[in-house]
């Protein structure tokens, strides 16, 4: 089986806010189709990596590649023309759009309707809901919103920030398998910052944890498994699951 190709690489990245740094040389890549953990305490600096990913953060050295092309440099919306998706903690949906016009003002003019179509076949309760707006949408529909608004462009890499954040678990679980179809079927890479540790680690082949902005363990879920030590210094978690 050919080995998955390469879509995003962070090399060395050191990155924070006005001057101050909050991660030190992160580096991990991201393969089409792969899925990637991230995970650490509050504060460690998990939604930062999203951000300096986005440009959303201050880069204080090293590179951010995708397909083999330094866009360190660029600005937001090029990163996501370049191929990033990216759903934010804030879900970012407009409460007085439908959710049809939620899925057109994401679009960047490359896309038709094919990719809203794509949108209601991974989340069909979306496509029952296509005419209401926004604010009637419960807590759950509006992240799977969130997260199709990120997909109708075709992003090849999708970066998610807490995602389950305030879901209940079965819309949890129904997201989480939609979410794994995505990449399982298109091939789209995705990270997942999460704070339900168990749901990371059942879903990510590989895991990046993060300590103070440090990465202290980059490799596989099955590797990280068998060091429970690492999530329980980095994480505070007695035991890990099997």
């Amino acid at each position: 089986m050919a080995a998955a190709r390469i879509e995003l690489v962070l090399d060395a990245v050191t990155a924070g806010y006005a001057g101050t740094s909050v991660l030190e040389r992160v580096s991990f890549s991201v393969g089409e189709g792969e899925r990637v953990g991230l995970i650490g305490r509050n504060g460690a600096g998990k939604t930062t990596t999203l951000a300096a990913v986005m440009g959303l953060a201050q880069l204080i050295s090293g590179r951010v590649l995708m397909n083999g092309a330094d866009i360190t440099r660029l600005a937001t919306y090029k990163r996501a023309r370049a191929g990033l998706g990216y759903v934010p903690q804030t879900r970012d949906v407009f409460p007085s759009l439908t959710v049809e016009e939620n899925l057109q003002s994401a679009m960047n003019g490359g896309q038709g309707p094919e990719a809203i179509a794509a949108a209601y076949r991974l989340f069909p309760k979306l496509g029952d809901r296509r005419s209401h707006a926004g604010s009637q949408l419960s807590g759950g529909e509006q992240q799977m919103l969130s997260v199709a608004r990120a997909l109708v462009n075709g992003p090849k890499i999708l970066l998610l920030d807490e995602p389950l954040e305030g879901l209940a678990p079965r819309v949890r679980e129904e997201l989480m398998d939609a979410i794994r179809r995505l990449a399982d079927e298109t091939g789209v890479g995705c990270v997942l910052v999460e704070q339900h540790v168990d749901i990371v680690l059942d879903f990510a082949t590989k895991i990046v944890v993060l300590e103070r902005g440090v990465p202290v363990f980059v490799g596989s879920t099955a590797d990280l498994r068998a060091q429970p030590a690492v999530l329980d210094r980095a994480i505070g978690l007695d035991k890990v699951a099997g």
